[in-house]
């Protein structure tokens, strides 16, 4: 399998463990691309959804495999810890050899730019003003991870590819929209007082690239909706992309390229990539079955 060699990897919200997981296209992203660094921006392994619900089928191992793998391989993986992993976080100071775990990590770009990455759920109290939105938040998401669930295996049925239902509700709903821009605009309050150039957050499940009064505001969204990630290309291009049945490039932004070497990173969209989800031999199909329970 051909794969495209990339500097930075941003991927987040992969919530292995849990029946939403979209793990065989988060699989597939991964054996198209290599990275020298990947960051792990929280919400990695699902804790809190397995408390309930033991859902763990052999392509979730499987990506934990293949990151290990590339870690031993050379490339730098940072573990940035969210809420749903949260007790990753008593381990900050713990030496894993190949996994660094940080409660933020400082990320340089090759053209010398500061980015920082943190889950997002520190923000929290700047989205929701009361426990009982907090609650009603998560009731709603829950029914909406319900619909999307049987809307994606109803569309597989009929030939069509994956294509977010969750997404597009959210897209529609004031009070969300209003969420996502309070988040925002924390998380980049938050890089100025540090004083980086960007930053990178997972947590709200919503991709995004956007520069708010001069600081580059990221999301690299999420592995249960959105199937997206971010890649800082060789020469610096940050691009945001969807992976799924048919690669789809979000946004991009030249901000951070090193214009020395704008020649050298092909564009990871580019990649030939198969209709893997419509030709799983009978073995994998476990995980499907699983997926169409309420």
């Amino acid at each position: 399998m051909n794969s495209i060699s990339v500097r930075t990897l941003w991927i987040s919200d992969l919530h292995l463990g849990n029946k939403d997981c979209k793990a065989k296209y988060l699989l597939d992203f991964l054996q198209h691309h290599e990275a020298d660094t990947i960051i792990l921006v929280g919400d990695i392994v699902d804790f809190h959804s397995m408390k309930s619900n033991r859902h763990w089928p052999e392509s979730h191992s499987e990506v934990i495999s293949l990151l290990i793998q590339r870690a031993h391989a050379g490339t730098r993986l940072i573990y940035v810890p969210g809420n749903h992993d949260a007790a990753i976080r008593d381990y900050l100071s713990f030496d894993f050899g190949r996994i660094e775990v940080h409660a933020r990590y400082l990320h340089e770009t090759v053209s010398g730019k500061c980015i920082i990455a943190l889950h997002g759920d520190e923000f929290d109290n700047a989205v929701c003003h009361s426990r009982l939105t907090e609650l009603a938040g998560y009731v709603g998401y829950d029914f909406l991870l319900f619909l999307n669930r049987w809307w994606a295996w109803s569309r597989r049925r009929m030939g069509f590819s994956y294509w977010s239902l969750a997404s597009y509700i959210k897209s529609k709903v004031q009070s969300a929209n209003v969420a996502i821009s309070r988040f925002e605009n924390a998380a980049v309050q938050f890089a100025l007082r540090k004083e980086a150039d960007a930053v990178v957050c997972g947590h709200i499940h919503h991709p995004g690239m956007k520069n708010i009064g001069g600081t580059l505001y990221l999301n690299d969204g999420d592995w249960i909706e959105n199937c997206t990630a971010l890649i800082e290309q060789h020469e610096g291009t940050l691009q945001l992309i969807r992976w799924t049945e048919k690669p789809e490039l979000i946004c991009e932004t030249n901000a951070f390229v090193d214009p020395s070497l704008v020649s050298m990173s092909p564009k990871s969209v580019d990649v030939e990539h198969h209709d893997f989800m419509s030709n799983e031999p009978e073995s994998d199909q476990s995980e499907d079955k699983d997926s169409e329970a309420a």
